[in-house]
């Protein structure tokens, strides 16, 4: 978690970098004072819009990293796994969201660890800019979407971005970005259906047989759900769900 926190940290430097481009004048509500006048004195109501941006953007900022993992992708399978079971609170969100974190976090080691070797150790030794920091650290990233991504889905975002021929490595992030998530969701989708099939047949097989021996008033809910729960148990399900999630990203 320690590279995580480095890599926001870089975040922090390049907006804070920006921010010290701007100029100083000073508005007073109370006690805060916000500086938003250039050297010369005019008053600069860019340098306020932009400021505004940064302050934005960081509050967005876990948001757009757990999107660029592989976050969605385990936490959509994990909700479906919780919906095919027909358990309404258990696991709850908090145990879900935590474990999808944690797997995310050994997922994306490989990626952290070159950011690390890469962008932040030489930024922090002033080898390098923040700018070439940040364009290596996100190379990283575009690097690991690409490989989950579906040619499809950049060839669609290429196509309504207007771009010229671009090598693949060279493609900006507002591109593979958004065709990463689309086909993060179609298999998180893919990975739920075939989830659902065997227990939908747990409850097709109860049904059956309820209505054959004429117990057409006990809901095949109340038989099918500890037949689930004693299968899922028995198959070791969890582990089987983990280590599938792994392997679907090719480790």
């Amino acid at each position: 978690m320690k590279t995580i926190f480095k890599f926001v940290f870089l975040l922090l430097l390049l907006t804070a970098s920006v921010a010290e481009a701007q100029t100083n004048a000073t508005t007073t509500l109370g006690p805060l004072s916000i500086s938003l006048t250039p050297n010369n004195g005019a008053p600069d109501i860019d340098s306020g819009i932009k400021i505004l941006f940064i302050i934005t953007l960081l509050s967005l900022a876990p948001s757009i990293l757990l999107l660029m993992t592989c976050f969605t992708r385990i936490a959509i399978v994990l909700g479906f796994v919780r919906s095919a079971l027909q358990l309404q609170g258990s696991p709850g969100n908090q145990i879900i969201i935590g474990l999808s974190l944690f797997m995310t976090y050994f997922i994306m080691a490989p990626v952290w660890e070159n950011i690390n070797t890469n962008a932040l150790t030489p930024y922090q030794a002033k080898q390098i800019t923040s700018a070439v920091a940040l364009d290596r650290a996100s190379g990283a990233l575009r690097d690991f979407m690409l490989k989950q991504t579906r040619p499809k889905d950049v060839e669609l975002f290429v196509s309504m971005a207007k771009l010229p021929p671009t090598k693949i490595e060279e493609l900006p992030l507002r591109v593979v970005t958004p065709a990463f998530i689309i086909s993060e969701l179609r298999t998180a989708f893919q990975m739920g259906f075939l989830i659902y099939v065997p227990f939908i047949l747990i409850d097709i097989v109860v049904a059956t047989v309820l209505m054959s021996m004429g117990m057409m008033m006990m809901p095949p809910m109340t038989i099918s759900l500890p037949l689930k729960l004693l299968l899922f148990v028995l198959v070791d399900g969890w582990s089987l769900i983990v280590q599938s999630l792994v392997r679907s990203f090719g480790m």
